[in-house]
């Protein structure tokens, strides 16, 4: 099958266009890939799925990269329309130019690692899709130099192979990982046990809730027959569980029987401490993507004066590198294939979090008498006027 498929791809005319992983999608099942010591699916089910912080860190951090507004420029001459740029703002027919950039970030958050296929009808470049990182694997050459990408769905695979300039239809975009040569560190595997702690303290508090918002307390037997017998123990325990556990019955009046005594538990220093333990834990988890935990409406820190401060740092630290990154990225793979001395950047005025930063510079640059009004416009990134003045 795989090797009818190779063949009828080859065969396609030049001007049609044709994506290898598209005959794949009608068979996507879910996929499985060993990220060093632990399983994406797991990382990526366990924090992004069932962990509020986690997701609402990935979230934040895709949507900011996918609302920078994306410039194009060739040299230093800024280019209002290319045929670069209308790719970029519709990179494929079910995504426009923010869902993918938010789906590259996301994916370089939870895994580490950014895959985008090429799609070319001919010479021309077409689309641009991001496939997913479980399914993707590198393949090495006898050097141990990768020398082609093996995308996996459903049973089949589809080879991507490296040319030997570089040259291929895959980019990969990761984060450095000290042990690994080929893929990059998901931020998901050093927040693994703060991800861990905090999910077994949503289930811990769900528990306690369950069973009346406290911890179980005791029933202590005083009848001068002895212990209750087993019949009588099984229906006791029964009548526990079905009239006064769960939310619905908390402070519902507990009936006793003759020679039976409930001694109540308080909450011990630990349950106390476990609290602790899952506020320490969700910040750790924001440490670990680069979000200020103040904007995550985390208790208990201090480390910014305000908002505005911790706002500004997330962009600067977290959301702009990692935005960088990506056009640097996009633009030297893509935007050869549209000219030579193309390169990507990002219109930084757009961004509300930058806003103090630009009414400084330009304060400062009003203030100096000592240049002149072209000067101060390049010192704030524009172009000499018209008129030289």
């Amino acid at each position: 099958m795989l090797e009818r498929l190779t063949r009828l791809f080859t065969r396609q005319a030049p001007a049609a266009k044709a994506q290898a992983s598209g005959s794949l999608m009608a068979l996507a099942l879910t996929g499985r890939a060993s990220w060093t010591q632990r399983s994406y699916d797991r990382l990526a089910r366990e924090a992004y799925l069932r962990n509020a912080v986690a997701f609402r860190c990935v979230r934040m951090i895709a949507d900011g990269v996918g609302s920078l507004p994306l410039l194009l420029y060739e040299g230093e001459r800024e280019l209002d329309a290319h045929d670069f740029l209308t790719l970029l703002a519709r990179p494929n027919p079910g995504q426009s130019g923010v869902e993918f950039m938010e789906a590259l970030a996301a994916s370089l958050a939870l895994s580490g690692n950014g895959y985008v296929e090429a799609v070319s009808a001919g010479e021309a470049l077409r689309e641009l899709h991001v496939l997913r990182p479980e399914r993707m694997r590198i393949h090495s050459g006898p050097g141990g130099w990768p020398d082609a990408y093996d995308y996996t769905v459903g049973g089949q695979t589809i080879r991507y192979p490296i040319g030997p300039d570089g040259d291929c239809s895959i980019l990969h975009l990761r984060a450095h990982h000290p042990f690994d040569d080929h893929y990059g560190l998901s931020p998901l595997e050093p927040a693994a046990q703060a991800i861990d702690i905090h999910n077994s303290g949503a289930e811990w508090t769900k528990a306690l809730l369950d069973n009346a918002a406290r911890p179980s307390g005791a029933l202590v037997f005083e009848g001068a027959e002895g212990n209750v017998s087993d019949e009588q123990f099984a229906r006791l325990k029964a009548e526990l569980q079905e009239n006064y556990q769960g939310a619905k019955n908390a402070g519902r009046p507990l009936l006793l029987e003759g020679g039976l005594k409930w001694t109540a538990m308080g909450l011990t220093p630990t349950d106390m401490d476990h609290r602790e333990a899952r506020s320490a834990a969700a910040r750790e988890i924001a440490l670990a993507f680069g979000v200020p935990p103040l904007l995550l409406g985390l208790p208990g820190d201090n480390t910014f004066a305000n908002y505005r401060e911790a706002n500004l740092a997330f962009w600067r630290q977290t959301v702009l590198p990692l935005a960088g990154k990506i056009a640097a990225a996009l633009g030297a793979w893509a935007g050869r294939r549209f000219g030579e001395g193309l390169r990507l950047g990002h219109d930084l005025d757009a961004v509300p979090a930058l806003a103090p930063e630009r009414e400084a510079l330009w304060a400062r640059v009003s203030a100096a008498p000592f240049l002149s009004d072209d000067e101060k416009r390049l010192a704030l990134g524009y172009g000499a006027s018209e008129d030289g003045r």
